[in-house]
């Protein structure tokens, strides 16, 4: 069992924008979703956590290794798919892999071409290895990116926002392979798309404005809604007065009028209806700074 301890992690940029404002997390095997809008510091804490930029205070262990004292060392146990994975004009998937290996410290040419074929296989893309990474289609990029993240026998395996862009067949063939993956190592998912944490992770976090707003796990952070979610439809202009009024979780337009939810400890009656709260709910109810509960 793998064991990642985060501790107070700051960092704020030379423009003055503090990314990371005390982090602290710990992690076990199993996909771990880091849920958050964009801007949130996901990827700042994704990089850091990465070592490709240094916190200006913290620590992170993963196991007995001192990530941010001995970066070299983490990086043998670690796979990362970063939110922009480019690759090469020509290069084939094939290549892309064997020369990722070479810089994983997989020297042997014989060891190198079994762990390129078992990991071209292992996300269904062995027919495709001689092909042009660059010609593949934003799935398929995913599934090597995601091989790529698994050379060397990994041990925490980061990946962020994979599923931006990705068509609903793709993203299903990328949950099976995650949920695949996250039973041997420490998986973190870091992501702004609500469906991404409640389809794949059993335990997640909720980052903003670089703090950590809630961490437990998805089916508790509803439980704590139970029963005080209520809906209503209303005309456009009335959202300001329903706002003055209530405590709007969030409002999205369902034929051509808002469909707002609110916090509520009672029932409130005036056309409202209760609700069964989703990881949505929780999501917008830890990011809206307006969102207050009275």
């Amino acid at each position: 069992m793998n064991k990642l301890i985060i501790k107070d992690i700051c960092k704020t940029y030379p423009n003055g924008v503090k990314a990371l404002d005390n982090l602290n997390l710990e992690l076990e095997n199993g996909l771990f979703g880091l849920l958050g809008p964009n801007g949130a510091g996901k990827s700042s804490f994704m990089r850091t956590l990465a070592t490709l930029q240094e916190a200006d205070s913290g620590s992170a262990m993963l196991n007995e290794i001192d990530i941010f004292k001995t970066p070299t060392e983490l990086r043998k146990v670690l796979g990362y798919l970063p939110q922009e994975f480019g690759v090469y004009p020509r290069i084939t998937a094939e290549q892309l892999l064997d020369h990722m290996a070479i810089l994983k410290g997989i020297t042997n040419k014989k060891q190198r071409k079994e762990e390129v074929d078992y990991l071209l296989n292992k996300v269904n893309l062995y027919e495709k290895r001689k092909h042009s990474v660059k010609k593949f289609s934003g799935g398929m990029k995913q599934r090597v990116g995601i091989a790529q993240a698994l050379i060397g026998t990994p041990k925490l395996i980061i990946v962020d926002e994979p599923t931006a862009g990705l068509d609903p067949g793709e993203r299903n063939r990328f949950y099976n392979l995650l949920a695949d993956v996250g039973e041997e190592v420490i998986v973190i998912l870091s992501t702004h798309i609500v469906e991404d944490v409640k389809e794949l992770c059993t335990k997640m976090a909720i980052m903003n404005s670089g703090k950590i707003t809630y961490q437990g796990t998805p089916k508790n952070a509803i439980d704590e809604l139970e029963g005080k979610v209520y809906q209503k439809i209303i005309g456009r202009k009335e959202l300001e007065d329903y706002a003055s009024k209530h405590s709007i979780i969030s409002n999205k337009m369902v034929g051509g009028k808002p469909l707002i939810h609110v916090y509520s400890e009672t029932e409130i009656g005036d056309g409202f209806e209760a609700v069964r709260p989703d990881l949505e709910d929780v999501f917008f109810s830890q990011i809206n700074t307006n969102f207050q509960i009275v």
